[in-house]
């Protein structure tokens, strides 16, 4: 767990070395950030159309579509899973301005500042160390943002509801207007409350699936509070890049191939 008050802002820092169990991994669309400094061969990730490598690492703010991921067959990395206001006091540029257009560390962090970071961390004596001395740099670079204490205290009242909130009473209970809300989700998240809320509603309906067991796709959406089964299904290929049955085979696949596997459940072998 990250000291505080990093821990407001991170979920975790991990270290990830070795080989992916696939060559190509897909990232739903979930209310969760990243960075990536990576210590291995580049990797590559396509976001919609546009496929691009990085070689020092990347930030992600929280997408709203679905992620390609294409590792090396040896990877080495550190990362941090930010929660989705977390990048923003790291961050020189509107979270908007990144939303579902991931970019290197060396944009968001100057390039002289990355080699040393590269350099002290592929030089560290092990994972531990390294996670500290990503630790200390996040420490290092946090910085005073304006409206955060609004958007985590709000965002954290979707998380605890699964987004099943009314947006409107948000701003009412935080004394502020809908638009100066929605304006500083924009700022320090990337996307709206209301785009929040549906990512946090779909996350916690998919992650209810067992892929082992039947699954009633009407009493799943009626459950989650959707309209009908078409529009369940319309989100789902929206934030996963799959029908519901493909997204249930693919999790199928995984589980016999991969058993026990860390990464079970999310992300997802691609097509």
């Amino acid at each position: 767990m990250p000291r505080p008050p990093l821990d407001g802002l991170i979920d975790d820092l991990y270290y990830l070395e070795g080989a992916p169990p696939y060559a190509l991994l897909r990232l739903p669309a979930s209310p969760a950030a990243l960075l990536i400094v990576n210590l291995g061969a580049p990797f590559r990730i396509r976001a919609g159309i546009d496929t691009a490598e990085y070689a020092d690492g990347c930030v992600i703010t929280m997408p709203t579509r679905a992620l390609e991921f294409g590792y090396p067959t040896r990877t080495r990395s550190v990362g941090v899973h930010f929660k989705p206001w977390g990048p923003a006091p790291f961050l020189p540029m509107p979270a908007a301005e990144l939303c579902d257009r991931p970019v290197t560390v060396e944009q968001v962090w100057g390039r002289p500042a990355v080699a040393e970071l590269r350099d002290r961390l592929a030089t560290a004596d092990g994972p531990h160390e390294m996670l500290t001395l990503l630790e200390e740099e996040l420490m290092r670079r946090l910085c005073e943002t304006a409206g955060l204490g609004l958007v985590r205290h709000t965002s954290s009242v979707i998380a605890a509801t699964s987004g099943a909130v009314a947006i409107g009473d948000l701003s009412v209970a935080a004394g502020v207007s809908s638009t100066h809300l929605t304006q500083r989700f924009k700022e320090l998240i990337g996307v709206t409350p209301k785009r929040l809320a549906r990512s946090y509603r779909f996350v916690a309906t998919v992650l209810a699936i067992n892929p082992a067991e039947p699954v009633d796709w009407g009493d799943l959406a009626g459950g989650a509070g959707y309209f009908d089964q078409a529009h369940f299904g319309h989100e789902f290929r929206a934030f996963t890049g799959l029908t519901p049955t493909r997204y249930v085979e693919v999790r199928r696949q995984f589980l016999r191939e991969h058993p026990g596997h860390v990464l079970e459940g999310w992300p997802l072998p691609a097509d």
